[in-house]
């Protein structure tokens, strides 16, 4: 795993180099995800995307490089300036409304179609509150539904 992560570390570094960043990316693991961390500069925005487009973009070039180098752990999270932390922290507050409004009405409600990522996030937190959720739907319209749990 160590040798993987140094790997992705020292590939995504190179990929930034490119856009003239010469910049130290933290690197570390998680549950069998190599965790990549960007600091805040002066390029941001641009290595972010339009909602994440390029971070996502990065996190699979680093993931193919580390399946063609025969690496047997290739799941790959890139984060530039904490965008994905504050994305998750604002999701899980505007999904505990969503929590509190099925459990005080009793009845189910739609969420709008989101990433696995987004999707995750609300599936830990129904579950935390006691609620089931579910995904339906395929491809980009893929969403939640939230329900209160049947006992």
């Amino acid at each position: 795993m160590e040798k993987a992560i140094q790997f992705a570390k020292k590939y995504l570094e190179d990929l930034l180099s490119f856009f003239g960043l010469n910049t130290e990316v933290h690197a570390s693991s998680e549950d069998d995800v190599i965790e990549l961390e960007v600091p805040s500069t002066h390029l941001n925005g641009f290595l972010i995307g339009q909602r994440g487009e390029n971070m996502r973009a990065m996190q699979f070039l680093v993931s193919n490089a580390l399946k063609n180098k025969g690496f047997e752990y290739t799941r790959v999270n890139v984060d530039i300036a904490e965008y994905k932390k504050q994305r998750a922290e604002r999701l899980s507050s505007r999904a505990e409304e969503w929590v509190k409004k099925v459990k005080e009405t009793g009845r189910p409600m739609d969420l709008k179609p989101m990433s696995a990522v987004d999707r995750r996030t609300i599936h830990r937190l129904a579950q935390e509150y006691g609620l089931t959720s579910e995904s339906t739907g395929e491809g980009r319209d893929r969403h939640i539904v939230l329900k209160v749990a049947e006992d």
